[in-house]
């Protein structure tokens, strides 16, 4: 493990070095969710959506822990994003840009070996264009929209690149691709109408491989699959299906220190507006995280953090930099200054702040601040 810190099971330890808070990141469990997805697909290849810093846990951490898993496909939304993440992958590596290119990224793109996801005319006529200017043939992947109106060639311009391709030209089409807007739902009735979508246009555009399945995909089954899966926020261990048991092994936990405790009265104020008034005596800590660290300001009285095992309530408004959390259940001194608190582990999981929160487990993932001392294992 990195760092030297040490810090007990049961959070009873201080923290030695001076953090606010541990994110703790098993690259290992990982590894074993990309195998699992693989066991899955198989045959089918799987990539890698290693957006937003995969998720907020460190893309080049991240993509070479999954490049020694037999990973060569490696999704970002920006550009900029591939530019970080390429020195960090060998050269067999490919990374793909899903948002595709601002103008003037072009011949950056291709000098780098960076291969952009063309969602409209406008990205294949400039990608084009680079690769007349510099005399050689550019991979690329082609986007469709199947139904989610986010990215992908609309209905209306099929016809006019269907001309194109047929044209020839300086770009090599590696696959075609289109996303699931409700693969969560594996009774979405959203599902079988974008896979319908999907198998009209492999018809108008034959001859091309076709990736299909994001996380939720890969549990639609066979038909959703395509040659090449994009798995994201499963690999990172959040739920790829709504209601039902999570089959991915968590891969995140946070622990957060303890600032300040006290005593207050019956009719005390607490936090930002005095929106939480206290009912009788309690005992408060004040915990050293906020919505600035990826503690939504919405959990303020609904959400929670544990103490071996012991729900401590959030009362009041979540701050940019603390919350304060009702530590009445404890025995008296049980927490002090540096103690530390499960906000993220074995009795909270990403969706049980989500659903605290009334967001989703991918924002409370990508919103993990970065003044946490983080520890890969």
């Amino acid at each position: 493990m990195d760092g030297d810190i040490l810090v007990s099971h049961a959070h009873t330890a201080t923290i030695t070095q001076g953090a606010t808070g541990y994110l703790k990141i098993d690259l290992a469990a990982l590894g074993r969710n990309y195998r699992k997805l693989l066991s899955m697909l198989a045959p089918v290849r799987a990539g890698a959506v290693v957006k937003a810093d995969a998720y907020g846990l460190g893309a080049e951490r991240v993509a070479k822990t999954l490049y020694g898993q037999g990973c060569r496909h490696f999704f970002v939304a920006q550009f900029v994003e591939a530019v970080r993440l390429r020195p960090a992958l060998a050269q067999d590596a490919q990374i793909f840009v899903l948002n595709g290119l601002q103008p003037g990224n072009e011949i950056a793109c291709a000098e780098m070996g960076v291969v952009p996801v063309l969602n409209s005319l406008a990205q294949w006529k400039q990608w084009q264009a680079a690769a007349r200017a510099l005399k050689r043939c550019l991979p690329a992947v082609l986007q469709f929209d199947t139904g989610m109106s986010r990215l992908g060639f609309p209905p209306e311009e099929r016809a006019e690149l269907g001309a194109a391709l047929r044209d020839g030209g300086n770009v090599e089409m590696l696959f075609i691709m289109s996303h699931l807007a409700s693969a969560d739902d594996v009774d979405g009735e959203q599902n079988g109408e974008q896979l319908a979508e999907m198998a009209g246009i492999a018809e108008e555009f034959p001859g091309f491989d076709i990736s299909f399945a994001n996380s939720g995909g890969v549990f639609l089954g066979d038909s959703y699959h395509g040659v090449l899966a994009r798995p994201g926020i499963a690999l990172y261990g959040g739920a790829p299906n709504a209601g039902t048991v999570n089959p991915m092994e968590p891969v995140v936990s946070l622990d957060v220190a303890v600032v300040q405790t006290r005593t207050v009265p019956s009719g005390t104020k607490i936090g930002y507006g005095g929106a939480h008034v206290t009912q009788g005596e309690m005992r408060l800590a004040t915990i050293a995280a906020g919505y600035a660290d990826g503690l939504p300001r919405s959990l303020g009285d609904r959400g929670a953090v544990f103490y071996q095992g012991i729900r401590l309530p959030i009362v009041g408004r979540v701050s940019m930099d603390s919350t304060t959390i009702d530590i009445s259940a404890l025995p008296e001194g049980t927490l002090t200054l540096g103690s530390l608190v499960e906000v993220l582990g074995p009795h909270q999981t990403l969706e049980d702040i989500a659903r605290d929160a009334g967001t989703i487990s991918y924002e409370i993932l990508t919103g993990l601040g970065d003044r946490y001392h983080r520890q890969y294992r």
